[in-house]
Order: structure tokens, then sequence, then C-alpha cells
């Protein structure tokens, strides 16, 4: 029965759980830990990975790239087999425990294991996106159309929340270590990654709980789960060349989302080497994103429910737009904490409403795991190439604000891509009164 508000309530609590992992790992402590930590000999930036000589922060990026294509290219075929055999719930704690196991061994990163910590990092991702992916294809099957944006917003908030409460306690931890027998601060950051392990496998017991298992549609033996997840997945691709709304959104969701993505996860390395931010004021910057980022997800979900979905997004991107243009001048920490601001109030925004306005496009299925593979190769995908473009211009320019100019472009190009879509509610309407007539 969908609308439970058990079931809907033990499903936010994912966002709860794993969000950990985007706010310490991913965005504030990690990087800057990294930063730090994966230095050469002479203590310099240039380091060798696997028998290559590479800038720390390039490799942090290529690092993401690497594990979003990987993901972009296992999750499909997963996601097909998932919903022929009905084991949803089964691959979503795979690579949940993947991913949770990975940030705790990232206890172990010190200078001489840093391609170990690299490593772990890709695997951390790979789990954490992996799951995202089984996570999100529940969306449609616990919920009602019309509750898919609050629902949605709902979800991104706990996130947040989550993730803050947990943050506090790490920023605790590093910030007043003579409370815990005077660790050293690297210790005190290797310690916050051993709680992202813990409490993302702990709270992820409680959507695993109560969640129910995907429906099974093949009655073959389990060897032929393979093959027919390789059906399953041409069956949806050909359904979705029928739908045309849904095909254009998510060409669009792949330009502005290249952007939005890269931005999220370089955003403190732009603070700690651009600008030469301390690593303290880069944690609570982040955290500030956070907070901010839940008002963000529940205002631009009602801005929704006025306009439509199309006019919210649209809205969210235009923002983007001047973030990037600020960006390419900051030049101190006030007006680098301004722009995280304004970053949080559309990152929650912006990830929340592209979620439900896919929910929207898609036919009602049974193969929601199946639809949401090929949104969430969207986003990885379009993480890849955003990363990688981002890398790549820094490596060859050696600045990483002709970087941000190419994101600037990349947002331009998703709104006008945009306005190729119909907003959902006016789109809906227009619907209903044709079939009155």
């Amino acid at each position: 029965m969908k609308n439970n508000p058990r079931i809907l309530t033990a499903w936010t609590f994912y966002d709860w759980a794993n969000s950990v992992h985007a706010l310490v790992i991913v965005s504030s402590i990690f990087p800057v830990y990294f930063s730090a930590t994966a230095l050469n000999e002479t203590g310099g930036p240039v380091i060798n990975f696997l028998g290559i000589s590479i800038k720390n922060s390039v490799l942090f990026s290529y690092t993401i790239s690497a594990a979003f294509l990987f993901t972009a290219l296992l999750s499909p075929v997963c996601s097909a087999i998932a919903d022929y055999s009905g084991q949803k719930k089964t691959f979503m704690k795979v690579f949940c425990y993947t991913g949770a196991i990975s940030c705790s061994l990232l206890y172990f990163f010190v200078r001489e294991t840093t391609t170990f910590a690299v490593i772990c990092f890709w695997l951390s991702l790979i789990g954490w996106s992996g799951s995202i992916v089984f996570y999100n294809s529940y969306l449609p099957d616990i919920a009602t159309e019309d509750q898919y944006d609050r629902v949605s917003a709902r979800g991104f908030s706990m996130g947040y929340i989550g993730s803050v409460l947990l943050m506090v306690v790490n920023l605790l931890v590093i910030l007043k270590r003579e409370w815990f027998g005077n660790i050293s601060e690297a210790m005190a950051s290797r310690i916050a990654f051993l709680t992202v392990g813990l409490w993302w496998i702990g709270f992820a017991q409680i959507p695993f709980s109560r969640l129910p298992d995907g429906t099974k549609k093949g009655t073959g033996q389990k060897g032929n789960y393979l093959l027919n997840g390789f059906k399953e997945l041409r069956n949806v691709w050909s359904e979705l060349q029928e739908q045309p709304l849904a095909k254009r959104f998510l060409v669009s969701f792949f330009v502005y989302n290249m952007a939005a993505q890269t931005v999220m996860y370089v955003a403190t390395i732009f603070g700690s080497d651009e600008l030469k931010l301390p690593g303290q004021s880069l944690i609570i910057t982040i955290l500030l994103i956070q907070l901010v980022a839940i008002p963000g997800a529940y205002g631009f979900s009602r801005l929704s429910e006025r306009f439509g979905n199309t006019y919210s997004l649209m809205t969210a991107v235009v923002i983007w737009i001047f973030v990037c243009a600020g960006a390419y001048y900051v030049q101190t920490e006030a007006q680098f904490f301004g722009l995280a601001a304004i970053v949080g109030l559309v990152m929650g925004g912006i990830q929340s409403m592209s979620r439900s306005t896919y929910s929207k496009l898609i036919p009602t299925t049974t193969d929601t795991a199946s639809y949401f593979s090929f949104y969430d190769v969207t986003d990885k995908t379009s993480t890849v190439f955003g990363t990688l473009v981002y890398g790549l211009i820094e490596q060859l320019t050696g600045n990483m604000r002709n970087s941000v100019l190419a994101l600037l472009v990349l947002f331009v190009i998703g709104f006008v891509l945009l306005l190729r879509i119909p907003s959902q509610k006016i789109y809906r309407t227009r619907l209903e009164t044709e079939e009155v007539l």
C-alpha cells in the first residue's frame, strides 16, 4: 500500500544513513585531510599513484570520475537483474555495505598508505552511488505521484539533518582533542571516517527492515537472471523511446547535473588550493551548506507545487549560473562563505526536484529499478564528465577558475534544454482536460 507513513519514514532514513558519506567523506573532512596527507616525500602536492605522477587535487577529481564511470556501467545490469529477480533490497544492501566498510577502512589513511586510501575512497563512492539507484527506485513504489515532491524533499532533508549531527560530533572531536586524550588532529579525522561507516551501516537497518522486497518478474532458474536482466534492460530502453518528455529531461539533467555535481565535489578543494583557506573554515563552510540545504529542499518543493517542476528546476539552474560567475571572482573567505550559503540553498532543491520530476515522467511500472538505473547512469556519467572536464582544464591551464567558467557554460546549456520540457503541473492539467473533452 502506497503512502504508508511507517514505510515512508523508513525510506527517508536511508538518506539519514548514507548522507554522512557525502558530507564527511566527499565534501568536508576527508578532502581537507587528503590535501594535507596525500603528499610526496618533500611535502609537495605531486605524488606517485600506481606509477603515475599526478597532483593530489587532480587525483581526487579523477577518482570521483572513475568511481562514477564504474557505477554507471554496473548499475544498469544490477538493476535489471534486481527487477527480474525481485532482489532490489539485496542489491541495495550489497552496495551499502561495500561503501560503509570502505569508509571505515579510511581510518588507516596515512601518507604511506595513500594508494590504499584512494582505492578505499573509490570503493566508498561506488557503494554509495550504487545503493542510491535502488533507494531512489523505491519512491514510485511507496508513494503516489502527488506526494513525490514532498517525500523526495523530506528524504533529502533527513539526509542533511543526519549528516550535520554526525558532523558536529566529528568537529567536536577535532576541535576539542584534549577532551579525548589529546589525540592528534590526524587521528581525530581518521576516527571521523570510521564513524561514517558505523553510522551508515547502523541506520541503514531501519529501511532494510521495513522496505518491501522487489516484485519478482522472472520464473526461470537463477542461472537465467543475468541473461534476463539484460533483456529487462533492453525492454526499458525501448519503452523510454516512447517517452519523449522523459528523454528530454534526461538530456537536460545530464548537462546541468555535470556542473552541479562537480561544484559539490570540488568546492572544498577549490577553497583549500585556490583561496588557501584553513581546514576548519572549509569544514564549517560545508556545514553551513548542509543547514541551508534543508529549507532549500522544502522551498523548491513549494515552488514546484505552485508553478510546476520545470519552473522550479529552471529557477535553481539560474541561481547556479550566478554562483559560478561569483566563484570565478571570489577572493576572500567572507565571499566564499556567502557563495556557500547560496550553494546550499539550491543544492537541496535541484537534487530533490530532479528525482521527483523523473518519477513523474516515467510510466506506471513495476520495473522501477531498471528505470531509475537510466536516471542513475545519467547522473553518474554526467558527474564523470563534469569532474573530468574540471580536472583536465585545471591540469592544462593550472588555474581552477578556468574550470569554473566551463561549469557556468554547462548550466546555461542545461537551462536552454529545460525550456523544451513543459511544466509538469501545466502538462498534466492539459492532459486531464483533453481526457475530459
